[in-house]
């Protein structure tokens, strides 16, 4: 999930570092929300993620699946 970098902070956000190639005018973060969406819902791609904030989300999805599988 993106949302606006004014919201409270939630473990593991990341702030979008390269927000041109992101297509986003606002600082803004990525939410570590899973959920499913229908692709069919997807209007438009108004960017992607440079590689480091890339990297930054594989590091954080990796933590969270390392802890669910410790825990379980």
């Amino acid at each position: 999930m993106i949302t606006s970098a004014r919201n409270e902070p939630w473990p593991l956000d990341i702030m979008i570092t390269d927000l041109s190639k992101a297509g986003l005018s606002k600082e803004s973060m990525i939410r570590m929300k899973l959920f499913t969406l229908d692709d069919r819902l997807i209007r438009s791609c108004i960017g992607s993620l440079s590689l480091n904030d890339k990297e930054q989300v594989i590091n954080s999805i990796s933590i969270i699946f390392k802890d669910l599988l410790l825990t379980h």
